[in-house]
C-alpha cells in the first residue's frame, strides 16, 4: 500500500470517530441529565474524552506522515506512538473525573433514572463496537499504534456502556419494586466504568510508552528479514540484526560479514544488495549496514 493511501484512510478513520463521539457524548449527556442518570452522564463523559483521544490520532497522523529531514533522519513515525501516549493519558483523567463523580452521587439524595437511559445506553453499544472493529482492523493492517489504541478507547466506551445499563436497569428496576437499595446501582456502576477505563488506559499508556522508547523486534519477528540478509549472494556471516519500531515502520541496523579478499567495491555492492533485498520489505523504512571482514575462527 503507498503511503498516501495508508495516511488518507488513517485520517479518515480518526475523523470518524472524532463526528460519530461528538454525536454520542451529546445524546447522552442530554439524555442522562433528562432522565437523571449519573452512569448515563459518565458514560458520556467517557464519550467526550474520546473525542480528545480521536483528534489527538489525526493530529499523530498529520506529523507521522512528514518525511525525513535534517532534524529527524530516520522520520516522524513516532508521532503516532506519542498521540498513542496522549490518548491513554486523556482516557486516565476521564476515568478518574468519571469516578469521582458516582462516588459523590453515593451522598446524594438518589431517584431511579429514566428508562430512556437505556436505550441510548443501547444504541452507544452498537455505534462503539462497530467502531471499533473497523479502527482495530485498519490499525492492523496499516500497522497504527495511534489507530489501534484509539480502538480500544471504543472497545472501553463498550465496557462502559454495558456496565452503565446494567446499573440503570438495576436502578429502575429498585424504583419499580421500591427496592431503595437497588437505587444504587446507577452510581455503582459509575464507578465500576472508571475502573475499567481506568485499568484500560493504564495498559494502553505502558504498551505505547514501550514502543516509543526505541523498542527493537524480538528474534521470533526478525526471522523473514534474517532470510532475505541470508538469502544475498557474498553475504557470509549475519553478526547482529536490530529491527527499531518508528511507529508504523521500522528501521534495520545490520552488521554482516563478507569475504576478506574482495575488493571494497564488491563489498559495498553486497552490501546495497541487502539493502535493497530489505527495503522490498514495505514494512522496512531504512537500512544501515556495517560490513565485517568474515574470519572463519570467530
Amino acid at each position: 500500500m503507498k503511503q498516501a493511501d495508508r495516511f488518507k484512510q488513517a485520517e479518515f478513520a480518526a475523523w470518524l470517530g472524532i463526528i460519530i463521539n461528538i454525536v454520542l457524548t451529546v445524546v447522552k449527556g442530554v439524555i442522562g441529565v433528562k432522565a437523571n442518570s449519573k452512569a448515563l452522564i459518565a458514560d458520556a463523559v467517557h464519550s467526550a474524552s474520546d473525542i480528545a483521544g480521536s483528534f489527538a490520532v489525526y493530529i499523530g497522523l498529520r506529523a507521522a506522515k512528514q518525511p525525513p529531514d535534517d532534524d529527524h533522519p530516520y522520520g516522524h513515525g513516532k508521532a503516532e506512538s506519542i498521540a498513542a501516549i496522549i490518548v491513554a493519558v486523556v482516557l486516565f483523567i476521564a476515568g478518574i473525573q468519571i469516578g469521582k463523580s458516582s462516588i459523590t452521587a453515593f451522598f446524594t439524595p438518589l431517584a431511579a433514572p429514566g428508562g430512556i437511559a437505556i436505550y441510548a445506553v443501547i444504541f452507544s453499544i452498537i455505534v462503539k463496537e462497530a467502531l471499533f472493529r473497523y479502527k482495530f482492523r485498519l490499525g492492523k493492517q496499516l500497522n497504527s499504534d495511534a489507530l489501534i489504541v484509539n480502538a480500544y478507547e471504543h472497545r472501553s466506551d463498550v465496557y462502559s456502556s454495558i456496565a452503565a445499563l446494567i446499573g440503570i436497569a438495576a436502578s429502575i428496576l429498585g424504583g419499580k419494586l421500591n427496592v431503595s437499595w437497588l437505587e444504587y446501582g446507577d452510581p455503582l456502576a459509575g464507578v465500576l466504568v472508571s475502573i475499567l477505563v481506568l485499568r484500560m488506559a493504564w495498559k494502553l499508556g505502558a504498551d505505547s510508552i514501550h514502543n516509543t522508547l526505541d523498542h527493537v523486534l524480538h528474534d521470533e519477528d526478525t526471522v523473514e528479514f534474517m532470510e532475505l540478509v541470508a538469502s544475498v549472494p557474498g553475504v557470509k556471516k549475519i553478526g547482529q540484526l536490530h529491527a527499531r519500531e518508528h511507529g508504523y515502520y521500522v528501521i534495520i541496523d545490520l552488521k554482516i560479514s563478507v569475504d576478506p579478499n574482495i575488493t571494497v567495491e564488491e563489498g559495498h555492492q553486497i552490501g546495497k544488495n541487502v539493502k535493497k533485498k530489505l527495503m522490498s520489505n514495505p514494512g522496512v523504512h531504512n537500512v544501515f549496514i556495517h560490513i565485517n571482514p568474515y574470519d572463519s575462527d570467530d
